[in-house]
């Protein structure tokens, strides 16, 4: 069965455990990266060693499988060779291969400008994600098989460079690079991921093609979130690409023929950047979570904001995405703050202007004080940390079959439904 794991809040709900978990059941060939760019982050924590990950799929410390980076994802060679670099470093050659989308667009220079002087309202990381974008739907954008040699890429670096000087003249911004340089670092970029001989770019749908045929299983990795979704989310205050379930078909060029969804939640709710957030704690409780549960942003390291648990986001989640199911995040941050709240108003509206007005209504559950970051049984929990979870199940009509307990890798309990 090949799975889809989708962050049904506002991004950071650790899909990166949740993937590194499944991607070691031995049927599993691939994990696969469908959306978004170096503005999201993945964490996975193992034998106590953090690693953050961006454009790489979580799957990558495994030397068996292959990632996967599909058509729908933007890639900074910068970033990417970066990244490879200080993965090799801590773990050697000893990692997933990698298998890149030749259709994938590059973020340019140009796009990082346009970002910083147009990213204030909302809060975007800057990284020239939503401007790379812009282009690619303009028919603008330069992607990986523009790089098949370095004469080709010189002339679209050129043409669009152009271009961009004009815009950005335009908004009185500063633009001093010359196509020369940029040709220069990128194609050095390009040269030493190409050079890897774990790494190879071309025909993904293809390759996802022929692993189902052969009976391997494959996992899809969504980077941020239902409500962060361009079509979906709290629109504007939303990413740039398509992070719910329907962004897998467009961002690799292929269907699945089975596939489980899986809803990966907080046991609270954060958000990072601008934007209504109705449970939002500013309070000493909402700095308690923040700083028990690490709540600052992977990429950019910005104070998440937090609060209590939206079930009415999690079934508009379940009805966009059609979740199968739910995994459960960080139930252990819970731990000693009393008197828990979820939010239960009877419907979620991503209409920003009537959710900014929307007064919580507040269901309240006893809380606990048992640590249990090392259970790893369900019924061992807490009876308020068992009811609490029976609460969420009712409310949402989805099962929790993963509950993460704390930051360690193993650190889950699966609950059997």
């Amino acid at each position: 069965m090949n799975i889809a794991i989708i962050g049904t809040q506002w991004g950071d709900e650790g899909k990166g455990k949740i993937v590194d978990l499944l991607t070691q059941k031995k049927k599993v060939k691939a994990v696969v990266r469908y959306q978004g760019g170096p503005n999201a982050g993945h964490t996975v924590v193992v034998r106590g060693e953090k690693h953050a990950f961006h454009l790489l799929p979580s799957g990558i410390l495994y030397p068996d499988k292959t990632c996967v980076i599909g058509n729908g994802v933007i890639i900074d060679p910068a970033v990417l060779a970066e990244e490879i670099k200080i993965l090799e470093d801590s773990a050697g050659k000893k990692h997933a291969r990698i298998l890149i989308s030749e259709k994938c667009h590059l973020i340019m220079p140009w796009h990082k400008i346009r970002d910083v002087l147009d990213c204030g309202k909302i809060g975007t990381t800057g990284r020239g994600i939503g401007p790379c974008y812009e282009d690619a739907v303009g028919r603008r954008g330069i992607r990986l098989i523009d790089a098949a040699n370095k004469k080709r890429l010189g002339l679209r670096i050129k043409e669009e460079l152009t271009w961009n000087r004009c815009l950005i003249k335009t908004w009185k911004g500063k633009f001093n690079l010359s196509s020369e340089k940029i040709l220069s670092d990128y194609w050095q970029a390009l040269e030493g991921i190409k050079k890897n001989p774990l790494i190879q770019i071309g025909d993904v749908t293809e390759w996802l093609w022929e692993t189902e045929r052969k009976g391997g299983e494959i996992i899809f990795e969504g980077a941020q979130a239902t409500l962060l979704d361009i079509n979906h989310g709290t629109y504007p205050f939303v990413t740039s690409s398509n992070s719910t379930v329907g962004g897998l078909l467009t961002g690799t060029g292929f269907r699945p023929k089975k596939l489980e969804v899986i809803g990966v939640v907080k046991a609270y709710t954060t958000r990072v950047g601008s934007g209504p957030f109705p449970t939002e704690l500013i309070n000493k409780t909402g700095e308690r979570i923040r700083e028990i549960g690490h709540e600052y942003g992977t990429t950019t390291g910005r104070p998440r904001r937090c609060g209590w648990l939206d079930i009415p986001s999690l079934i508009y989640a379940k009805k966009i995405n059609n979740l199968d199911s739910l995994a459960m995040t960080k139930l252990d941050v819970l731990t000693g703050i009393g008197a828990l709240k979820i939010k239960v108003n009877p419907n979620f509206s991503v209409d920003t202007v009537e959710l900014s007005r929307q007064r919580p209504v507040y269901e309240t559950l006893s809380g606990w004080n048992e640590n249990i970051a090392k259970i790893r049984r369900f019924e061992q929990l807490p009876q308020a940390a068992k009811k609490y979870i029976k609460r969420v199940e009712q409310l949402t009509g989805l099962p929790i079959k993963l509950i993460g307990v704390g930051s360690d890798r193993r650190a889950i309990i699966r609950k059997n439904v």
